[in-house]
């Protein structure tokens, strides 16, 4: 988390450290380096405490983010911690699992010719975006035109799209929500493209509701934009959540490199991957859609080798961790564990339909993830209310206002991933019910937009 004297928050000089501890008396700085040493088992109970007051991740329906593994992946990734991944010549089998993984990935997303797989693994989906990006911006670069670059997309978008729109100044060209359409569509992207367009980036999986954007039909609208106008746009996938799901539950949606006009995809290994937190991946469709003037060749640690990422040094579990989650579960598992969190999903927001209240925004039908809103009438409370209640039992379901054109629209969001089975689907529903007996009572509404928020 960025420290800024902004976001600051009243904190206690020193903690105080309870009898048991064997350190009474004591006064341990919070905000300096202690002057000496302590026994390890009591420095980690301190932090093992203070974690405490975190919320249980099994409860979280916020998070797109991976909360259990197996303990064969458990010891794997401790096996891993100290590899590091850019050492390629002391770790050379971690650098050829991650090669394993680009190629997998490559097959998986139908790549022209996979056996010359073009990718890497970052530290999430937002660094991959990035480094598509930054391709995106140079192959432009190199075609001379003047003016500044620019890049369309939904303004559903993650905020690492801001962030790379910002860092490589770069015009963001948002398509803002208009009615009952929350993401981007054909038409408004091409309206928004011209010859200083970098690119057009498609999400396959809004953080908002879930939904898939029509990755083929923007395809289709930019071939005719090329054809009357002369101006190739390619386009960029934004698979953080859904790369890792349409292969395995929708193997009809053609959205991957089956288009042509695709040039490249990133992928959170560490969402719908099923991985820890640490791991993503970008793939170019060949070798051609990665300008080679990116790529640095380092003599670094004994060898001479290839490095397009912004991190450098970093460990090599999650990457170790995605290949033995490719093995052990193969396409077959894939598809069982994701179509399990879909069935579960889309069983769940019906339950929640029924309940009276609330009215669905989607129902968890594409990304096993799904908004509902609040009925009009009803005035005594808000999804704020709602999300405040649940988390006196621990749940964590974020209530947010839409962006731009439906700031009006206020709602609930559910993420059910591995881990969410359909008996904790049931105990959310019965909380649910539960609080929604005390809230019909409110005279009206305890928390609105402005007293709550949600980081997507």
């Amino acid at each position: 988390m960025l420290k800024h004297p902004k976001a600051a928050r009243p904190v206690s000089p020193v903690l105080s450290v309870a009898p048991r501890f064997g350190l009474e008396g004591v006064a341990i700085p919070r905000h300096e380096i202690p002057a000496g040493e302590m026994p390890p088992d009591v420095a980690y109970q301190i932090v093992h405490d203070e974690l405490m007051l975190d919320g249980n991740s099994r409860l979280n329906t916020a998070t797109f983010v991976t909360t259990w593994m197996e303990p064969q992946a458990d010891r794997l990734m401790a096996e891993c911690f100290d590899k590091n991944m850019i050492d390629k010549d002391e770790y050379p089998q971690t650098a050829e699992i991650e090669s394993r993984c680009v190629h997998i990935l490559s097959r998986l997303w139908n790549a022209p010719d996979p056996r010359q797989a073009t990718g890497c693994s970052t530290t999430g989906s937002s660094e991959a975006a990035m480094l598509g990006g930054l391709a995106l911006k140079r192959r432009w670069q190199r075609q001379g035109k003047p003016g500044r670059p620019n890049l369309v997309m939904g303004i559903n978008v993650q905020v690492c799209w801001e962030k790379f729109a910002n860092y490589w100044d770069v015009e963001m060209r948002l398509v803002p929500m208009d009615g009952d359409r929350f993401h981007l569509n054909a038409e408004e992207a091409v309206r928004l493209c011209d010859e200083n367009t970098i690119g057009v980036v498609a999400v396959l999986g809004s953080t908002f509701d879930g939904s898939y954007e029509p990755v083929a039909e923007i395809c289709a609208a930019l071939d005719d934009y090329q054809a009357r106008t002369g101006i190739d746009v390619p386009v960029h996938v934004d698979g953080a959540s859904g790369a890792f799901v349409a292969p395995f539950l929708d193997p009809d949606l053609v959205w991957d490199f089956q288009l042509p006009r695709v040039a490249s995809i990133n992928t959170s290994g560490h969402k719908y991957g099923l991985v820890y937190p640490g791991v993503g991946w970008i793939v170019w469709r060949d070798a051609q859609a990665l300008p080679e003037d990116l790529i640095f060749w380092v003599n670094y640690l004994g060898d001479d080798m290839p490095t397009f990422a912004l991190n450098f040094s970093r460990p090599g579990a999650q990457v170790v961790a995605q290949y033995y989650n490719f093995l052990r579960l193969g396409f077959e598992g894939y598809a069982r564990v994701h179509g399990y969190a879909r069935e579960v999903a889309t069983r769940l927001s019906g339950q929640i339909a029924d309940l009276g209240p609330f009215e669905l925004i989607t129902r968890g039908d594409e990304l096993p993830v799904f908004a509902v809103k609040l009925r009009d009438g009803i005035t005594n409370y808000t999804v704020f209310d709602v999300s405040q209640a649940l988390r006196e039992r621990g749940w964590q379901v974020p209530a947010y206002t839409f962006p731009k054109n439906r700031e009006d629209l206020a709602a609930l969001r559910i993420v059910v991933r591995r881990g969410f089975t359909h008996d904790l689907a049931d105990l959310l529903v019965e909380d649910l019910k539960r609080h929604l007996q005390h809230l019909d009572k409110q005279s009206g509404p305890a928390h609105d937009a402005t007293t709550s928020g949600f980081h997507h």
